[in-house]
C-alpha cells in the first residue's frame, strides 16, 4: 500500500530490546534513573524529616541525633505520590535510621516508630528491605552538574554521614561506574540471542567491548584515592553503612526491633549497603556465567560452623538481589533464565583448534572473565588499603561500632575475621569471587 513501510530487522529487534529495557526500568543511564533523583520531598508535611537530615553530620558529630529522632512525630505516607518521592522517602528514611542506630557510643537495637513505621511503609511499596541499601546510598542518592553521569568530577552525593568530601565522593564513585557500564547492557543482551543463532562475530565484538568497558570501571574505582582517605572511610563512614546481620560484636546480637504503624513489633536481620548489591556487576556474571556459591558467613571453625540450614541457604549474590530495586532484580532473574555465554559455548563445543573465529571467541571470553575477576582483584586492593590496613592502627574511639569491632579483632596474632557492611567474612569472601570469576574462563573438558 502507498505510503505504508516495512520495518527492517534490525529495527525491529532494537524495538523489542528497548521495550525489554524499559520493562525493566532500565534507563540510557543503565541501573540509574534516566534524570537525577530528587533533592527534597515537596509536600511541607515531611519538612520535619528533611530538617534532620539537612543536619544528619552535625547531629551525629555532636551526638544529638537521637534525640532529634525521638523528637519526631509518626508522619503517614499516603501523601507520597510519585515513584520518585518514595524513592526520596527511602533515602531519607534510611539515612535517619542508620544514623540512629549508630549514632551514639553503643548501638541502638531499637529504633523508635517515628522512623522505623514509615520506613516499613516505603519498603513495602519499594518492595525493598527496610534498610539503607546500595540503592538508598548511591543509586537515588546523587546530583550532577549537568547531564552526564559517567563524569565522576561532576558528581555529588545528595547525603552523607559525616559531612565530609570523602563520603560524597566514595559514592560518587559507584554512581559512575552505574552509568559508565550503562551502555554495555544491550549489547550484551544481544550476544546472548546471537550465541543461540551461531553469530560467533557478533559475539567476539560484544565480549571485546566488554572487557573494553570493565576496565573502564576499573579506572573509575582505581580514583578512590583522590578525595577518599583510608582512615576517613574506616573510622567516619564505614561504622553508619553497617546493616543489622551478623553484627553481634558490633552491638546488634539480635539485629534491631522495628515497630509498624499498628504498633507490632519484629526483630529483623539486613545486611547493610555494599557494592555486591550493584545489578551491573551481577549482570556481568549472569552474562559471562561466572558462578558464585559463598553465602558471606564465616569461614572460622566454632559457634560459625555452618549448618544443614546454611548449606542449603541461597548464595550471598542470588540472596542480595532481594536488596535491589525489584525490576532491577526481576531483569537479572530474565538474563538468568537464559544459558550464559559459557554454557553456550559449552553446549557449541567451541573448539579454538577448529577455525579462527571459534579461537578469537574463545579468547575474547576469556579475555572478559579475566578483565572481570581483575577488577574485582582491584576491589580486594581497595578494600586492604581502606579497611585491612586501617583496621590494624590503634584507636581511642569509645564507641562500639564495625571500626572499632574491626580493629580489635584485627589486632595481634590469631587475629579474627573481619566483617563486610554486608555482614559477610570480609576477605575471604571477596577472594573467593575473585578466584570463582578467574575459573570462569577455563574451558569445560
Amino acid at each position: 500500500m502507498p505510503g505504508r513501510t516495512q520495518s527492517s530487522p534490525e529495527a525491529t529487534e532494537q524495538l523489542n530490546l528497548d521495550t525489554l529495557l524499559l520493562e525493566y526500568s532500565i534507563t540510557e543511564n543503565g541501573f540509574l534513573p534516566g534524570r537525577q533523583p530528587l533533592k527534597r520531598l515537596p509536600d511541607p508535611y515531611y519538612a520535619s524529616w528533611e530538617a534532620i537530615l539537612d543536619d544528619l553530620p552535625s547531629l551525629i558529630r555532636e551526638k544529638k541525633i537521637r534525640r532529634a529522632v525521638e523528637s519526631l512525630e509518626v508522619l503517614s505516607t499516603t501523601r507520597l505520590r510519585t515513584e520518585e518521592e518514595w524513592r526520596r522517602a527511602y533515602v531519607v528514611l534510611s539515612f535517619l535510621s542508620h544514623a540512629y542506630i549508630w549514632g551514639g557510643d553503643q548501638a541502638s537495637q531499637v529504633l523508635p516508630p517515628a522512623i522505623s513505621a514509615p520506613l516499613l511503609r516505603v519498603s513495602k511499596c519499594l518492595s525493598l528491605p527496610p534498610v539503607a541499601t546500595y540503592a538508598a546510598l548511591n543509586l537515588w542518592n546523587f546530583t550532577c552538574d549537568g547531564c552526564d553521569f559517567r563524569d565522576l568530577d561532576k558528581l555529588k552525593a545528595l547525603h552523607t554521614f559525616s559531612g565530609t568530601e570523602d563520603e560524597s565522593w566514595f559514592y560518587s564513585v559507584s554512581v559512575a561506574m552505574e552509568a559508565q557500564g550503562a551502555y554495555i547492557i544491550p549489547i550484551m543482551v544481544r550476544a546472548l540471542d546471537a550465541i543461540r543463532h551461531r553469530e560467533y562475530s557478533t559475539v567476539t565484538r560484544a565480549l571485546y567491548e566488554l572487557t573494553t568497558c570493565i576496565r573502564k570501571l576499573g579506572e573509575l574505582l582505581d580514583r578512590m584515592d583522590e578525595k577518599c582517605d583510608p582512615m576517613v572511610f574506616y573510622n567516619r563512614i564505614r561504622p553508619y553503612l553497617a546493616g543489622s546481620k551478623n553484627m553481634a560484636a558490633a552491638g546488634l546480637p539480635n539485629g534491631v526491633l522495628y515497630q509498624d504503624g499498628d504498633g507490632v513489633l519484629s526483630w529483623k536481620q539486613l545486611r547493610g549497603g555494599s557494592n555486591g548489591q550493584s545489578s551491573l556487576i551481577q549482570f556481568f556474571d549472569i552474562v559471562l556465567g561466572v558462578r558464585h556459591t559463598s553465602s558471606g558467613a564465616s569461614a572460622r571453625p566454632g559457634p560459625n560452623i555452618p549448618t544443614t540450614a546454611d548449606k542449603e541457604a541461597p548464595s550471598f549474590h542470588q540472596e542480595v538481589r532481594s536488596y535491589m530495586p525489584p525490576r532491577h532484580k526481576a531483569f537479572l532473574d530474565h538474563v538468568s533464565s537464559t544459558k550464559s555465554l559459557k554454557e553456550s559455548l559449552d553446549d557449541l563445543a567451541i573448539d579454538p583448534a577448529k577455525s579462527d573465529e571459534q579461537r578469537e571467541l574463545w579468547e575474547s571470553f576469556q579475555i572478559a572473565t579475566k578483565a572481570l575477576g581483575d577488577f574485582r582483584n582491584r576491589h580486594l586492593q581497595i578494600v586492604t588499603r581502606y579497611i585491612i590496613v586501617p583496621s590494624r592502627k590503634q584507636t581511642q574511639a569509645q564507641a562500639v561500632n564495625l571500626a572499632t569491632t574491626s580493629s580489635q579483632a584485627n589486632r595481634g596474632p590469631g587475629s579474627g575475621e573481619l566483617t563486610g557492611t554486608g555482614g559477610t567474612a570480609l576477605i575471604p569472601f571477596l577472594k573467593q569471587t575473585r578466584d570463582e570469576t578467574y575459573s570462569a574462563g577455563i574451558r569445560s573438558q
